[in-house]
């Protein structure tokens, strides 16, 4: 019989999550934001956080960073940070941004995908905007022989999401979806996605969620709800990232298939001896980056995903002399 877990153990991962969710609502906090990166000492001590986990600022650095991930046998995947914008020029500011980041895959022929949230280039502007600027950027991957990646957002927007891929990928076979497997809906989203034509990202889901909508990401429910949606991609024989840190889930999750059939995807900063593991056992293997400076929710959740990381982050803000 298993030993129950002590007070200790317990009131432990009480402390776990309590602290996973408020950095998570601190990611969603925009006015937090402002008055960290309004105030010089905070902002610099923000950045220097980030700094493990973000490429740099501009597409130059983005480059860099993949051409890193490419000498240790990697593909790449840059992200342009950004999300919740609602002002049409910088929606379309972003974009330009975009189509000048895969112009400059095709142009320097590093081996990777774009990716974005649909939120940063006019979802939450108009339906019309975020069409228009979506087809833009993919229809530049197309032409340099890549993929717009099309990120995640909270459940709020995963119907608006899914709308503009559906609208998107009667038009071009260059995007590519992120299927979040801790959203209740997504088994039945899954049933729409199959029918499309794009890579799916099969993510585990990074943002603050009520039960009610989403599974706990530490729960074992999750693992099998991922198992089950990767064995269905698998089924239809659609084009499969499984893109997870958790390697007792993706150890499990490529136990079905063979090394032809899937793609693993890990974050710059965060699993690099694994992914340097799966890459040499013969695993197709792909490093995600970001750039530019509007990083904030992205950094929050991925030290929400591991609370301990809060540890290292105080760590890169000691002085280098230490």
């Amino acid at each position: 019989m298993d030993e129950m877990p002590s007070r200790a153990e317990v009131a432990a991962r009480m402390d776990t999550t309590i602290a996973a969710e408020m950095l998570r609502a601190w990611a969603l906090d925009e006015r937090a934001k402002a008055h960290v990166m309004s105030d010089p000492v905070l902002a610099d001590m923000a950045r220097r956080v980030a700094a493990r986990y973000v490429a740099g600022e501009d597409i130059g650095a983005a480059e860099l960073a993949v051409r890193r991930a490419v000498g240790r046998g990697h593909d790449g995947s840059i992200e342009f940070a950004g999300e919740s914008i609602r002002d049409r020029a910088e929606a379309i500011a972003a974009t330009e941004v975009f189509v000048s980041l895969a112009q400059h895959v095709g142009a320097t022929e590093i081996p990777s995908t774009v990716s974005g949230d649909l939120s940063h280039i006019g979802l939450l502007v108009s339906s019309d905007l975020v069409r228009a600027n979506a087809l833009r950027i993919a229809e530049a991957c197309e032409a340099v022989g890549t993929v717009f990646m099309i990120s995640a957002e909270g459940s709020d927007r995963t119907d608006a999401v899914l709308d503009v891929y559906e609208w998107l990928s009667a038009r071009t076979r260059s995007a590519g979806i992120t299927l979040q497997a801790r959203l209740h809906r997504s088994t039945a989203d899954l049933d729409r996605l199959l029918t499309l034509p794009g890579r799916i990202r099969l993510v585990k889901g990074a943002f603050l969620e009520p039960s009610a909508v989403a599974l706990g990401r530490d729960s074992g429910e999750l693992s099998v709800r991922y198992q089950e949606l990767a064995a269905r991609i698998l089924a239809a024989e659609h084009p499969l990232t499984l893109a997870t840190h958790d390697e007792p889930l993706l150890r499990a999750s490529l136990r079905q298939v063979d090394a032809a059939a899937v793609e693993v995807e890990m974050l710059m900063g965060l699993g690099d001896d694994l992914l340097d593991s799966l890459q040499a056992e013969g695993w197709a293997t792909r490093e995600y980056c970001i750039f530019g400076d509007e990083w904030w929710l992205y950094v929050l959740n991925r030290m929400a995903e591991s609370p301990e990381r809060v540890f290292r982050a105080i760590a890169d803000l000691a002085p280098l002399t230490l």
